[in-house]
């Protein structure tokens, strides 16, 4: 009975699956059927993982970097275009022009002017060189308006010995000048209706002594490439003129440069003696002695940041007057800032300066020859100077540069003619009113600069300038001899190879000056008139090595006047040559 019922099973489970193999055979096309759901589909909601921002890449090869090789397979292309024959565009390729170390240049002209200068230059070795340098302009006179001799000389001759070497530099120098002048600004009413023309002729006569000046300097300066000690220099002055006057200066300017980050902050120091003495006061036969030693150091850092750059510095200086043992202690700023607002079109600045100004005797008689042998000296403290401008380009040819300015300055000097005493027929040479002094005051100025320089083309170049300033003085009634406007201008052309030209013209506005006569009641103020002086030049090269030229001096023929009762030569011709060389 059972081994029935297991055949019953067995018997079954076959049947199943030979039904189960042949509906699979059947479902090669089972047709459509629509199928109703009887209970409704819910949806379940399964647990979120966030996915990490920067996932772990297990995979090496995913971090590099495949390299891509390019091949340009080039095969020619049929064309029936053909390019015309082009042709070149002319270039006017100028001739080199060939230089030379060397160069000798003379000329000689109405009034008796002879001019002349010698410069030559020559290596020593594969490092060292020597240079040398002379040079000569005198005049024999012949001002109609001047009763005195007005001839004047100036000469000097410089030296200089030099190397260079792979961490340092240095050079020495040696020079000397002279320079001859005669006060021959004799005023024309000296003594009027006091003086017979017996005594006139004689104070004349008496005024044939010439003033002299010497000048013997010695000056050196060693700079090193790299080092903290950047570089140092020094000069020593020796001056004395034809009235036993004498004046030693000794300068010396140590240079360091310290490195912070990419800049550097650089400091300055200084030491500046100045000692001397005149035989006489203008009024009194005794003798007058000056000396001061200042003792200045003057940091200083420059930065840049985009378009801004920026000087930030300051000094200070201790001045010790020897003679009336009164030292002063002085500090100064020393700043500066400029933004390229456009580029190099357009560049804002303005800073703040100020400095001790050491006045010498030597400085003054070189912007003025015909000051007497008997001057204040002291120092100028130049408080502040506050400016700020705009400079840049119109155009690739013309650039421009407008500031204003304001100074502020304590002691600063200004030439004033000295009083004359008509009732003292022994004077010296200098004393008939026809010399000037020294006065010091304290002075504001307002003062406003433009000049434009134009360079058209490579022949062409044209610059005018102009400066006006507006002086208010705290205990003088005017400043003296400090003109308001100033103006220049000039031009120069190379006309052809051969041939160049030039011109430049000035214009100087009133100055004032002060009367001060031994019968006047009060000083009188002198207003001296503006003046306008132009000068040409031309010349012709003849070769590489000659030139000859020709120049012309006070076009308009003004006898005015540079200095009170000081007129000046009028119009004036100077002939020359030049020739450069090689030794």
């Amino acid at each position: 009975m059972k081994f029935k019922i297991q055949y019953k099973i067995a018997f079954i489970f076959a049947l199943a699956g030979l039904q189960s193999a042949v509906a699979q055979k059947k479902d090669e096309n089972i047709g459509t059927e629509v199928v109703n759901v009887v209970k409704p589909y819910t949806p379940t909601i399964s647990d979120a993982f966030k996915i990490k921002e920067t996932p772990a890449l297990d995979d090496e090869d995913n971090t590099k970097k495949e390299v891509i090789k390019y091949n340009i397979f080039s095969f020619p292309v049929a064309s029936t275009f053909t390019p015309s024959k082009g042709k070149a565009a002319g270039v006017d390729k100028s001739k080199q022009e060939r230089l030379f170390k060397n160069y000798v240049t003379g000329g000689f002209g109405n009034y008796g002017t002879a001019f002349g200068e010698l410069y030559v230059t020559q290596d020593v070795g594969d490092n060292d060189y020597f240079a040398g340098s002379v040079k000569h302009l005198s005049s024999n006179g012949g001002i109609k308006e001047a009763i005195v001799d007005d001839k004047f000389l100036n000469s000097s001759i410089d030296l200089t010995y030099g190397s260079k070497q792979k961490d340092f530099s240095w050079n020495a120098d040696l020079g000397y000048q002279i320079q001859k002048y005669f006060y021959y600004g004799f005023p024309v009413d000296y003594g009027k209706d006091i003086l017979t023309n017996e005594q006139l002729v004689g104070i004349v006569r008496g005024l044939d002594d010439v003033q002299t000046y010497n000048n013997v300097y010695v000056s050196g300066k060693l700079k090193f490439n790299e080092n903290m000690f950047n570089e140092v220099g020094l000069k020593y002055n020796r001056f004395w003129d034809a009235y036993d006057s004498a004046e030693n200066r000794f300068v010396i300017k140590p240079v360091f440069e310290f490195a912070v980050g990419e800049n550097s902050i650089k400091t300055e120091i200084i030491a500046d003696y100045l000692g001397g003495e005149f035989k006489k006061n203008y009024f009194t036969a005794l003798p007058t002695k000056y000396g001061f030693t200042n003792f200045g150091i003057h940091p200083s850092f420059a930065m840049q940041k985009d378009d801004w750059s920026f000087n930030i510095g300051a000094s200070a200086f201790y001045s010790i007057d020897s003679e009336n043992s009164k030292n002063k202690f002085y500090i100064y700023p020393n700043a500066t800032a400029s933004l390229k607002v456009v580029g190099d079109l357009m560049v804002f600045y303005l800073g703040a300066d100020g400095t001790l100004q050491q006045n010498s005797y030597r400085d003054f008689t070189n912007e003025n020859p015909y000051v007497s042998p008997s001057l204040g000296i002291a120092p100028t403290d130049r408080q502040l100077d506050g400016f700020a401008g705009l400079k840049g380009k119109l155009s690739n040819y013309i650039s421009y540069n407008v500031r204003g300015s304001m100074i502020a300055e304590r002691n600063k000097a200004m030439f004033l003619n000295n009083p004359r005493n008509e009732l003292n027929l022994d004077q010296e040479a200098y004393q008939y009113g026809n010399s000037f002094g020294v006065v010091y005051d304290n002075v504001r100025t307002l003062s406003f600069f433009g000049e434009v320089k134009a360079d058209f083309t490579k022949d062409i170049s044209v610059g005018i300038n102009g400066t006006f300033n507006k002086y208010d003085a705290k205990n003088l009634d005017d400043v003296y001899n400090l003109p308001e406007l100033k103006f220049g201008a000039n031009i120069d052309v190379n006309i052809t190879p051969k041939w160049y030209a030039g011109a430049n013209l000035f214009f100087v506005g009133e100055r004032k000056d002060l009367l001060q006569s031994s019968f006047a009641i009060a000083p009188q103020t002198i207003t001296l008139d503006s003046y306008f002086d132009a000068n040409a030049h031309v010349g012709f090269k003849y070769s590489d090595r000659l030139t000859a030229w020709l120049r012309l001096n006070n076009i308009a023929n003004q006898a005015y006047e540079k200095w009170l009762n000081y007129p000046v030569q009028s119009f004036q011709v100077m002939l020359g040559a030049s020739y450069k060389f090689d030794f």
